[in-house]
Parts: C-alpha cells; structure tokens; sequence
C-alpha cells in the first residue's frame, strides 16, 4: 500500500501582520514549512505535494526539490485546495494524508498511526482531534449517541453547546484515495464562499460511513501557527522538547527555560550547559564540555573537554581541550588546534591557532596561521586589511609575540622569533630573531645572567 501527502501552504496568514508568508517566519532558526516538508518525507517514498499561493516563488525557494508543488492560484478553501491536486495524485497511491504547512510540532510517530489506523479499516478516512482547554479556532467534532463523528463545525457557526466541546479538529487527515478523489466536488460551498475540507465528514455519515477519529497523545502536537504569540508558544515548547531529549541522552542543562538549542544541534555527554546559552544551526559539540554562561554558539564543530565562557562563536571550528573566554568572539572560519587558549575580549577570524598556542586578552587575530605554542600577549593586533585587500599573517613554532605588537601584513615570524611589547612589524622576522620598536627592527638578545655562586 501507498501514501502521497500534500501540505496545505497557500494562506496568507494576515494575523500574522507581516509581509513575510506565514510558513516561512523561522522556528528555532529555520522556516516553519521546513519542519512539515520534513515529517512528511519520513512517511512517504514520494516527495509530498506542497499546494502554494500566497508568497509561493518565496516558498518554492526555500523548499526547493523537497516537495512537488501545485498552486491554488484562488483562496477558495481547504477542500478547493486539496481539489488542486487531484490530476496530479489521482491513481498515483492507495492513501492520501492532508495536514496543514503551518503545524511545525507533529512529530512521524503520530502520523505514522493515522496512517496505519486508515490501513486497519475501511471506512474513507481516518483523522487526529484533540482535547482543547483553548480551542485556538479549530472546529468541534461533534458525535452521536454511539459516539460516531457526524460533523466537523466550524468555530463561526457552532452555538454556544457546541461551542463547549472540547474535543477539536486540529485538521490532519488520512483519506482512502479513491474515496477522496470521487467526493471532493461534493463539498457545498458555505455561506462565505469557499469549500470546506472538514464537510467530507458529513458527507461520509449521511452516507452511513464511518470516519475513524483518534485522539492525538500529546495535544502540543496540534499547536498551529496563527498569530506571533501561537510562534512564541511553538518556539517554547519545541525549546522543551530538545531540551528534554538532550538531557536523558546526558547532557546536563542547568536551565532549561533560559538555555535554547535548535533540533539540528548534537552534543555529547557528560556536557554542562549554563544558563541563557543559546547553541543554533549545525552545531556539533563533544563530550565532557562546559558551555556558558551568557554564551552564543553558531554553525560551529566543538571537540571534547572544552570550555567557553559567556562568548559568542560563528562558524567556528575548537578541537578537543580548548579554552576560551570570557567575553570571546570567534568568526567564521577561525580554527582552534587542540589545546589552545584564548583569553577574555579576544577576537578571531579566519585563522588557525595551531597546538598549544596562548592568546592573551585583548588581541584580534584575523587571516593568520599561527604555529605551535606561540604565545600571543594582550594587545596584539593583526593588521590584515590595508583597504582594498586582506593580507595574511603566518607564525612559526614557539613565537613569543609582546604585548600590543601590531603584525602589519603580509608579514612572517619564523620559529622561535619575538617582538618587543609595542612593537610594529612590518617586515619579515628571521627565526630565533627579536625585533623591538616603531617600525620594528633587530635586536641582539640578552644572553641569560650568570648564576650566582
């Protein structure tokens, strides 16, 4: 037996007050129709079908080749939208299940039930309500004596007993396809002008048909996004959920209501995270690190036994044992070596320190290779940017670099060289060699006073 899915994704959400489409505002960094693109492509071999209308150039941009795309060019309802799709899907697969682009909080597992509940009887469709303390608008399922679904009405037409059910109609639905295909045009239109969906159910009893309904586990499920305090709401309790997950697979999060981590972020265990840390995008951390407070990690690759205290990180790369911060900022492209330590109000971009090295407080470092156990002292700048291009910085092993040298680039230090404190390098330096001064210029080094005897 086979499953096509098609997401309804063509209002134009107008209580959202946004010129933006409504299923493409971000959820935990990413567009809400991404998360039902998503659950989809797990119950189907098939990409699902995506009906679009409002903003659908913008939709079809970011979900790309994930879906197939139908466009209800006319807002005329649910059932006219599911309508859109019928020469494509008609005689394509047994089931078809219908839910909504803009539910970013279902989850496989419960519309994998739907669909085997549809499989396990013959009636012509199965769907998910829910029990509602706070209606949000949906329509309430009404039952008979035998408790048979007999209607689907909607919150603007209900009276005021039907408006005290609590069991709603949060509108995910898995059909007999060939039953849906036959009926659609059999939808009345209603006294605003458009096709409801929610009619089939009707439809299907005064035929004497049963309509399966399951009721969902987890009413957080069902949460749409209507409005920006339904996306507040979403954006909490998917917060909850990862949060969750983390800590039984053990990472410690001391709080979870001020720490939040995106579903695309892995950490290992035996990971401390502090409070008001925030971790986004592909991040992946190790094992046995302790991250925060105050502390923003983007699209970065942590190894194990880090720290990094109240900084902020963005495409960066650590290897294992790195420490860092407070007050740190690592851009795009900066690559810590195992080891390496880099103290409070430092700045690094696109460079690599390299084992072991120590940058002191205070420092920017920027297009720069920096070698082994090089000692970097507070107030170092690269000078990387004479206008119009960048210019690379590059160290050997053991550079002792004085406080507040500026490294003029292009430059290179070979291994072991040393700047005075306040230096301005402009030239090369030899290996084993010390320059001092304004511009910077050789020095003999000292030889070590003799031993007292």
């Amino acid at each position: 037996m086979s499953l096509d899915v098609v997401i309804l994704a063509a209002g134009q959400g107008t209580r959202m007050k946004s010129r933006l489409p409504k299923i493409l505002h971000p959820l935990a960094g990413r567009p809400l129709v991404l998360y039902s693109v998503e659950v989809a492509a797990a119950l189907s071999h098939r990409p699902p079908v995506l009906v679009v209308g409002h903003g659908a150039d913008d939709v079809r941009a970011v979900v790309g080749e994930g879906a197939r795309y139908v466009v209800q060019a006319e807002q005329l309802g649910t059932g006219h939208a599911v309508l859109q799709t019928r020469d494509l899907l008609r005689g394509q697969s047994a089931h078809v299940m219908v839910f909504y682009a803009d539910m970013p909080l279902l989850q496989a597992s419960t519309l994998q039930a739907l669909y085997e509940a549809q499989r396990s009887h013959d009636g012509p469709f199965s769907m998910l309500t829910v029990l509602a303390d706070q209606p949000r608008g949906f329509g309430r399922i009404v039952r008979d004596g035998q408790g048979s679904v007999q209607a689907i009405v909607e919150e603007r037409h209900a009276t005021p007993e039907q408006l005290a059910i609590r069991e709603v109609n949060p509108g995910i639905y898995c059909f007999n396809a060939t039953w849906l295909w036959d009926h659609l045009e059999a939808i009345p239109l209603s006294a605003k002008g458009e096709y409801y969906l929610t009619d089939l159910v009707e439809i299907a009893a005064r035929a004497g048909e049963r309509v399966h309904a399951r009721l969902m586990d987890d009413p957080v499920e069902a949460l749409g996004i209507n409005t920006r305090v339904h996306l507040a709401e979403a954006e909490a309790a998917l917060r909850a959920r990862v949060n969750e997950a983390l800590m039984l697979s053990g990472v410690t999060i001391l709080d979870p209501a001020s720490t939040t981590i995106h579903p695309t972020v892995t950490i290992g265990q035996d990971t401390t995270i502090l409070p008001n840390t925030h971790i986004w995008g592909t991040t992946t951390i190790g094992q046995g690190c302790l991250i925060g407070p105050n502390t923003i990690i983007q699209d970065c690759t942590i190894g194990d036994a880090c720290t990094i205290r109240a900084s902020v990180l963005e495409g960066a790369t650590l290897e294992d044992q790195v420490d860092i911060g407070p007050f740190a900022h690592l851009r795009t492209g900066a690559y810590l070596e195992r080891g390496v330590h880099m103290g409070n109000f430092g700045e690094v971009k696109n460079s690599r320190l390299r084992a072991g090295v120590k940058m002191g407080h205070f420092s920017y470092v920027g297009d720069a290779d920096i070698g082994e156990e090089t000692n970097i002292g507070a107030g170092t700048i690269t000078c990387n940017f004479d206008g119009k291009r960048k210019h690379k910085t590059v160290t050997g092993k053991g550079v002792f670099i004085g406080s507040d040298t500026m490294l003029v680039a292009p430059v290179t230090l070979g291994d072991g060289a040393r700047t005075g404190a306040g230096s301005v390098v402009t030239h090369d330096v030899p290996a084993g060699t010390l320059v001092v001064g304004v511009p910077a210029r050789p020095r003999p080094l000292e030889p070590p006073e003799a031993e007292d005897r």
